[in-house]
């Protein structure tokens, strides 16, 4: 049933949200013949860490969605602020509206229980956007108080190797502990573990489209 969606949409409040949220499953929806796009709507110039250029998380992004297998045609990369999102909703929102004429059979996107500010807005919206399609929701466990655990997707070990390597094109960010593959691993093989499986994602299910 999963792999029966053929056209899916990513939204990532920040490059690398979506990557550290549903990157192994993007590599297997990618895997069985899905088309699938990706919309950040702030690559978070100003968090980058000194000696850093400022489209340094653009470039990142293009080599990390690449490595998992989205065409470049299918990443969209939007120049809001970062922890700013709130006082630009509406725009967030006309801009999901305007990707919406793709006809997306699945949309992932945060968790509505994220508490960080611009995870919020795009859940949010993008609930709203997108309300006619199947949406579920990606964990991100250091912002997530609480998290649904109402759908898995199994994976294979190569899947959470790709994901692995797309995250290491983010050299910016590379001091984060979320981002070693020690803890991708664990949690891909903790979730894996609910499941009877040797590794999974976890989703909260917001909509389901049959």
């Amino acid at each position: 049933m999963f792999l029966a969606f053929k056209n899916v949409l990513v939204l990532a409040p920040h490059t690398d949200d979506g990557e550290l949220g549903a990157g192994g499953t993007i590599a297997r929806l990618i895997e069985s013949g899905a088309r699938v796009s990706y919309a950040a709507f702030s690559s978070a110039e100003s968090s980058l860490p000194p000696g850093f250029s400022s489209d340094t998380l653009v470039r990142e992004v293009k080599v990390a969605t690449a490595r998992l297998g989205i065409r470049p045609e299918n990443l969209y990369v939007y120049g809001h602020k970062v922890r700013e999102l709130e006082y630009v909703r509406q725009q967030v929102l006309d801009q999901m509206i305007l990707l919406r004429k793709n006809n997306y059979d699945l949309v992932m996107l945060p968790s509505q229980r994220d508490i960080h500010q611009d995870h919020e807005v795009v859940a949010r919206e993008g609930l709203r956007a997108f309300k006619q399609s199947t949406i579920i929701g990606y964990e991100l466990i250091w912002n997530n108080l609480s998290f649904d655990t109402s759908c898995f997707v199994r994976l294979d070990r190569h899947h959470v190797d790709k994901k692995c390597h797309a995250l290491t094109a983010y050299e910016s960010q590379a001091d984060k502990q979320y981002m070693a593959a020690e803890f991708i691993i664990a949690q891909a093989k903790t979730r894996g573990v609910q499941i009877g499986a040797n590794y999974a994602e976890c989703f909260e299910v917001l909509r389901w489209v049959m």
